[in-house]
């Protein structure tokens, strides 16, 4: 399988399965059909106009309105109901799954919350910890 993540700040590589790859120029990221591939805002930002970005699953935020990418599956991020992935609390963080969404490693996840205590800023953590679980069907690092 091959995942990819345009823009991954270094301090979230802690977040991300070994085998996603942190893309840091908007050629990599059109270079192939990955099976999982995570955009951060500002990666969706300075993806030129019209991108070659193709994948499986794109997670990417929910305030991205493009209409360029193509994917089996979009999942979106972010802090609006609309969300696919979002959290329910932020002063005690809590990871919610709104709907049921497609796993890398096979099968589905069901809506659900994951607790994140002690974690300041879940908000901007949203497209790491999206795309470990939906890698692994689990937001918590190993």
């Amino acid at each position: 399988m091959d995942g990819g993540f345009f823009l991954c700040p270094d301090a979230w590589e802690f977040l991300l399965p070994a085998e996603i790859r942190h893309l840091r120029d908007a050629g990599s990221v059109c270079q192939k059909r990955w099976d999982l591939l995570t955009l951060t805002p500002m990666g969706c930002a300075l993806l030129p106009e019209p991108a070659a970005v193709t994948a499986g699953i794109l997670l990417l935020p929910g305030d991205c309105h493009r209409s360029d990418l193509r994917a089996g599956t979009v999942v979106t991020y972010g802090l609006s109901p609309r969300d696919s992935i979002t959290l329910s609390s932020l002063r005690e963080p809590v990871l919610c799954v709104q709907r049921t969404l497609p796993l890398l490693c096979g099968g589905v996840l069901e809506p659900q919350e994951f607790p994140l205590p002690g974690v300041e800023g879940a908000e901007r953590l949203l497209p790491g910890v999206g795309t470990r679980l939906l890698w692994t069907g689990s937001p918590y690092p190993l």
